[in-house]
């Protein structure tokens, strides 16, 4: 093709059986199938668990996961290897704006539903913004410094959930233990295809283990079928018109901030696994992801953003085709119109996904460690190392600050530390810099 010519919008992803494969490229396609099972799979916990603490329909988010995450793969033109799933960073606004109890049914999910809304429209134009002024003002603001320092934070901040799901006792461990073995080994020895899926295997074998020990040995709470014999095998989800409420709106829109944070920070750790810049697509990416949040607020779901989860699966595997990701959103898809699938997928135990959680946060964390490498950041110099360090304890010890009406949790914490602190400390660099010429002069 010719350098005048514009740039495809989807790529001719060609064919390929080697080990690492790029976005552009696409294994033989029952790999290919294989492989977006091992993604839904991998965000199927966090994308249930948070409409559950904020009392939403899980089916519904589920469904707009996938329906999102084919959205976001036609606006990028299928170059960001990404998975939308439920945001954490909705939870406590959520909450605070629909006076959640905490159990049962959330009566106020109408009006969260429309805040979500107003942090998709708000989402939509800042990525609107980068696409027609560019994104090095975001670079500036965010250097790989910055970025490693949120990556690690995201990993970091969700530790707790893993670990706690294989601490409740000594069996729940063993399981956990287990399970995170079956992971390493397979992905290391597994011959052939095999080891391109450590999670699933890591999960089918803590799955066995845990079905062994709890049903023969009576060392565990025995899984449950009988949810899985009564669900129907196709279903509608329940799904719920939104209503704009004005304080709702208001206390809701600013998530969109800390989504344009995490999701430049996911897709900084994507160019770094993928070895190709992600950067001429961080607009599209805003776009995207904010007309899936929009769509899903109006139909009952939570809102979405590009995963961690599925990053972790994709540092494992190093299957970083696109194609996989369109195969994950037609399973999830079929997820979120299957309650009998959902409900199997609920009996796994909680110390298997504590024992993958472990696997997949880590990973997360530890691809800040590449950003910073392959930037070659400086952590001799002290601006760096302080912005670092501020930005992993915020987010590891999940510092939440409430400003007003507006909750500001362990992430979102570090992600606006790490920016205004390295800006508060660059400004001495810059100093220096601007004074050097006239000190030579001297």
């Amino acid at each position: 093709m010719s350098n005048n010519q514009p740039e495809r919008w989807f790529p001719e992803w060609k064919p390929t059986t080697a080990d690492r494969v790029a976005p552009d490229e696409r294994l033989p396609w029952p790999q290919t199938v294989v492989a977006g099972f091992q993604h839904v799979v991998a965000m199927f916990g966090s994308t249930v668990l948070a409409p559950i603490i904020m009392g939403f329909d899980p089916n519904v988010a589920v469904l707009f996961s996938g329906i999102g995450t084919l959205l976001f793969f036609l606006v990028v033109g299928g170059r960001v290897p990404s998975y939308l799933g439920s945001s954490f960073s909705f939870i406590a606004v959520v909450i605070a704006a629909s006076a959640y109890s905490g159990s049962g049914p959330n009566l106020g999910i109408p009006t969260a539903l429309g805040g979500i809304i107003a942090a998709g429209a708000l989402y939509l134009l800042i990525g609107l913004a980068v696409i027609k002024m560019g994104y090095r003002w975001i670079e500036t603001l965010m250097p790989p410094v910055v970025t490693g320092g949120i990556v690690a934070a995201i990993g970091l901040n969700l530790a707790p959930i893993a670990v706690k799901g294989i601490s409740g006792t000594g069996f729940a461990s063993t399981v956990g233990i287990v399970t995170i073995v079956a992971v390493g080994v397979a992905a290391v020895y597994a011959p052939g295809m095999l080891r391109r899926i450590p999670v699933l295997i890591g999960g089918f074998a803590g799955y066995l283990f845990y079905a062994l020990g709890a049903g023969m040995f009576g060392m565990g709470k025995p899984i449950d079928f009988s949810g899985v014999v009564s669900a129907a095998w196709f279903g509608a989800p329940s799904f719920t018109a939104p209503v704009f409420n004005a304080d709702a709106m208001a206390l809701i829109a600013p998530v969109a901030i800390i989504l344009v944070a995490e999701n430049l920070g996911h897709l900084k750790a994507i160019g770094a696994m993928t070895g190709r810049s992600m950067d001429p697509y961080i607009g599209r990416a805003f776009v995207g992801d904010g007309i899936a949040t929009i769509l899903s607020g109006f139909c009952g779901g939570t809102g979405v953003t590009t995963y961690a989860e599925n990053m972790g699966v994709m540092a494992v595997t190093r299957i970083y085709s696109t194609l996989v990701f369109v195969v994950a959103a037609l399973f999830a898809i079929l997820l979120g119109f299957s309650p009998k699938f959902g409900a199997l997928i609920l009996t796994i135990p909680g110390p298997v996904i504590g024992g993958l959680s472990i696997v997949i946060f880590g990973l997360i964390t530890a691809t800040a460690g590449r950003i910073w490498v392959e930037h070659k950041v400086n952590f001799s110099e002290t601006k760096n190392l302080i912005t670092t360090a501020a930005a992993v304890i915020a987010g590891a010890g999940d510092l939440t600050l409430h400003l007003g009406g507006f909750t500001l949790g362990g992430i979102g914490t570090a992600t606006f530390g790490a920016i205004a602190l390295y800006a508060l400390l660059n400004r001495k660099g810059a100093a220096m810099a601007e004074e050097a010429p006239s000190e030579a002069a001297e």
